[in-house]
């Protein structure tokens, strides 16, 4: 296994060490979406009232749309060699961009521990069938197992979290595999008519695309680029595309479509029941492996929460920052260890909170594709705010990720109550934030910004131009 110690920190990554293949890609987003998470989401469909096929081809669809779009995002990585919070400077400026960049940094350590804790009833539950009892300190001593070796493999960088997934990932494939034809074979599969109808059944289907459908890829963009930057230069936007956007896909609609399966028959939504009750005795050795699930996501939190705050113009080696988010997150987990109900009202909070990554995502897309058409100066991005041709603050497009967080909340129906929008409500429950919020924040950003910075290169040149005469002056 290669062990590399990655040294880069926000800087674009040289040609030199661009070595990751596609493959090494492939396992990477795979190995991320190959957890219990997915299988859970997946039962919301049927719990919604809807039928099992419809659950299957609305994740599908939504799916294919929301991994599309994070495909295009990881081709921006592809061609740039940049990470998805500096390449935030070209449209919030140079230190506007410290507004994502702080969210992203943030919340990711409070994904470390929801992810890690949420696991911890399925080990021990299968501990316990193995006669391995241990009450509280049980769920202490794997949490901390699970926290220390995540850890570890982030603070030793993207080369560590390459070679961890390319091996670890097809084993878990395999298992997860049988998994699926044993849930096929031995579960009491319902392919009767769903309950939901008419107003219901569409404000069904929306929640469902927000939750494990176009919301699920969504939520991947502000990660995208921090590791397609490792591609060879060599490698085609177009496999790079397809192979992200694939490996984003094929785990997410498996097993939310194989938690729809399950749930079909009544077996419920919990992790560790659903496994149990399915699969008996036999599941031992797979809720062991499903242990990788919570590992395989959050070595990437703990990497973008670093390269976060490196954008944040901390000045301290990377893997100093991944190991301080660490500890922070060990603190988030212990409180929810201790405090179970507190963690689910947590959870609730943290699912809801990704309403803010579509608007800025827009926003990104936005500058990049429609008013730079593709071509982005990339040395730009790393001048100093005195003199960024992209600016200091670009209050323009901080109101307009305002206007689209104002939007997407308001037609968003989350877990908690502060985060179920009036437009919501009134359109019986519906969820569109992910489309209201991205249409909202782009079009805005394009009408305060696009006409006076379209084509580009006439305001670099303006700029050029000025900075010449001050120094002549």
């Amino acid at each position: 296994m290669e062990s590399t110690f990655d040294v880069h920190g926000v800087e674009p990554v040289p040609e030199r060490d661009r070595t990751s293949t596609v493959g090494d890609q492939f396992w990477i987003w795979m190995g991320a979406n190959i957890a219990p998470i997915n299988w859970v989401l997946g039962t919301l469909g049927i719990t919604l009232g809807l039928s099992l096929l419809e659950t299957i081809v609305v994740i599908a669809v939504g799916n294919a749309i929301g991994c599309a779009i994070f495909g295009v995002f990881c081709v921006i990585g592809h061609r740039t060699g940049v990470n998805m919070m500096v390449l935030s400077r070209a449209a919030f400026g140079r230190r506007g961009a410290f507004v994502p960049a702080a969210v992203q940094f943030l919340l990711p350590m409070g994904w470390i521990g929801v992810n890690t804790w949420i696991v911890l009833d399925l080990a021990v539950a299968a501990l316990g069938e193995l006669g391995i009892e241990g009450g509280q300190g049980l769920r202490y001593a794997v949490a901390f197992t699970l926290m220390i070796a995540q850890c570890l493999i982030a603070v030793w960088g993207y080369y560590a979290i390459r070679s961890f997934e390319r091996w670890t990932v097809p084993i878990t494939a395999l298992i997860m595999g049988v998994m699926s034809v044993l849930a096929v074979t031995q579960a009491d599969v319902s392919f009767a008519a769903g309950t939901a109808s008419g107003a219901e059944k569409f404000t069904a289907i929306t929640q469902l695309l927000t939750a494990i459908g176009v919301g699920w890829g969504i939520s991947w963009l502000v990660y995208a680029a921090d590791y397609s930057r490792f591609t060879r230069p060599m490698t085609s936007d177009r496999r790079v595309f397809w192979v992200c956007g694939a490996a984003m896909f094929v785990p997410t609609v498996w097993l939310a479509a194989l938690g729809a399966v399950v749930a079909s028959g009544g077996a419920g939504s919990d992790p560790s029941d659903l496994v149990l009750t399915t699969f008996g005795v036999m599941a031992l050795p797979v809720l062991l492996l499903i242990l990788h699930g919570p590992i395989a996501t959050n070595i990437l939190n703990f990497y973008s929460c670093g390269l976060a705050a490196l954008t944040l113009g901390v000045r301290v080696a990377r893997w100093k920052v991944s190991l301080a988010a660490g500890v922070l997150a060990s603190g988030v987990l212990v409180a929810f260890i201790e405090a179970g109900d507190f963690a689910k009202s947590f959870d609730a909070w943290m699912v809801s909170l990704v309403v803010w990554i579509s608007p800025w995502a827009a926003i990104v897309a936005v500058e990049y594709f429609v008013i730079r058409r593709s071509k982005l100066d990339v040395a730009t991005l790393y001048e100093r705010e005195t003199r960024s041709k992209h600016g200091d603050v670009n209050w323009r497009a901080l109101f307009a990720l305002a206007a689209g967080l104002v939007s997407g909340w308001a037609w968003q129906f989350g877990l908690a109550p502060e985060f179920q929008g009036p437009l919501a409500k009134a359109f019986s429950n519906t969820d569109l934030s992910w489309l209201t919020g991205a249409v909202v924040a782009g079009g805005l950003y394009y009408l305060l910004c696009g006409r006076e910075r379209t084509p580009v290169e006439t305001r670099e040149r303006r700029f050029d131009e000025q900075r010449e005469l001050s120094r002549t002056v």
